[in-house]
């Protein structure tokens, strides 16, 4: 067997092909690419609805789409489709996050986990006290959770436009608190903005879970063939009166955060192989049919160096921060602001959504902070001043993905939405600039 040819014998058209791949994953992981990328499609999205196309945007996310297989049909429109759908691989992300932070990251020791889950929960109750200030009104005060939540990609996209001046444990404070914000997020969608429940879809996604964990049970590792069992949860989801795209977060919290076991660790079965196909004797035995054997082994001990957890959710993630979020954006973020009705108390939900994102979040997250060092429950982190901690809850104060998406669980009449989503835009454009301006104030000395 002769030797593969290195890279400077590969023509030079596949040189170049190599180093550009290289290049664009290396792009596709940076935090403020994808941040700018949500903020161009948002604004796209506003220029669109605000344009002389607008009745075409609108028209366009309601077109339906129907599958049907004799008396059966589905049709749903592609608003629809973005929402329930899409999105689903979303808060799987989201329940990765959760599961593979609570295992091993910032959230795996209570004496880690315990400031950012006091500072996160300031930064929730003091933005809801603040909407409900605004809002008094029941129908209006429905909103209250729209803007306690936390983009994390949009956060941590503006946190990395500061480069290497901020402390690596500022990024991590936010990031546990993101994370927790998430949380709790998903435990209001779930107690709050779900509608009669139904036993028969908690039947229905009972299976799925059940499929799942005899999945994982029996040593199945392969991604695809839980994707079934998952729909099921969906359904099940659906059925029951939850929001069908939490079952992405049981399905991302049910993850494995350790590696399947094998009979032989990872690193002996691909250096056992690579030494059968080095010799070449099974190439010389049989042909190609007989490396069918080694070759099988060699994908599950490549697929088996890193835990499920963390496998799925790096293959998912350019896909989220660059597919299903600025879609969702693109479908969501197009708010008319001509001709728009803010009469009958609709103002205080844009008055009430801005200022407790650009005010209320950062009170809740420095104020809870300070608390609680004041009273000896924790300590700031190493290399996190007051400055950082400042700097976290401007931050923290970007809702765009997560506030809207709970805007259209707490509002079904348009007008409200409307305002609701005016009031996130707002309220996380003001947040994003406030804090990149922190930043560079009191950082640019590093």
């Amino acid at each position: 067997m002769t030797d593969s040819p290195i890279l400077n014998e590969l023509p030079r058209a596949q040189r170049l092909a190599d180093r550009a791949f290289d290049s664009l994953q290396r792009f596709l992981h940076v935090e403020a690419v994808s941040g700018a990328v949500l903020l161009i499609v948002a604004a796209a999205a506003l220029v669109w609805a605000n344009s002389p196309f607008a009745q075409g945007y609108h028209a366009f996310w309601e077109l339906q789409l129907t599958v049907g297989l004799g008396t059966l049909n589905f049709s749903k429109s592609l608003h629809f489709l973005v929402n329930d759908g899409l999105m689903t691989i979303f808060f799987l992300v989201v329940g990765m996050e959760i599961r593979r932070e609570a295992s091993e990251g910032g959230l795996s020791r209570v004496d880690q986990a315990v400031l950012p889950l006091i500072a996160a929960t300031g930064g929730v109750l003091v933005p809801a006290l603040i909407y409900l200030g605004f809002n008094a009104d029941p129908e209006r005060g429905q909103g209250w959770a729209v803007p306690t939540a936390t983009d994390i990609a949009f956060a941590l996209g503006v946190l990395a436009l500061l480069g290497r001046k901020i402390p690596r444990n500022v990024r991590v404070f936010l990031l546990a608190l993101a994370i927790i914000d998430d949380v709790i997020a998903v435990a209001v969608i779930a107690g709050f903005y779900s509608a009669d429940l139904q036993v028969e879809g908690f039947a229905i996604s009972s299976i799925g879970v059940l499929a799942v964990l005899g999945f994982q049970r029996i040593g199945i590792g392969s991604a695809p063939l839980y994707v079934f069992p998952g729909f099921l949860v969906w359904i099940g989801f659906a059925v029951a009166g939850i929001h069908p795209t939490l079952a992405g977060v049981l399905l991302g919290l049910m993850t494995p955060p350790r590696a399947l076991p094998m009979r032989e660790p990872p690193l002996q079965v691909l250096s056992r192989v690579l030494r059968q196909l080095r010799r070449g004797d099974a190439a010389e035995a049989g042909g190609p049919r007989h490396l069918a054997r080694p070759l099988r082994d060699l994908r599950h001990a490549h697929r088996e160096m890193l835990p499920p957890v963390s496998r799925v959710q790096m293959v998912l993630h350019p896909w989220v921060a660059y597919g299903v979020m600025p879609i969702f954006a693109l479908a969501n973020a197009g708010v008319g602001l001509v001709g728009t009705d803010l009469s009958g108390g609709r103002l205080s939900i844009v008055a009430g959504t801005a200022l407790a994102l650009i005010a209320g979040k950062p009170l809740g997250v420095v104020g809870a902070t300070w608390a609680a060092v004041q009273l000896s429950w924790c300590r700031l982190p190493p290399e996190v001043t007051w400055s950082g901690v400042c700097l976290v809850g401007l931050l923290a104060g970007i809702g765009f993905t997560m506030s809207i998406f709970i805007s259209m669980l707490a509002f079904p009449e348009q007008e409200s939405l409307i305002a609701a989503k005016l009031g996130v835009l707002l309220g996380s454009l003001g947040a994003g600039c406030l804090g990149l301006g922190w930043g560079v104030a009191f950082f640019r000395h590093r």
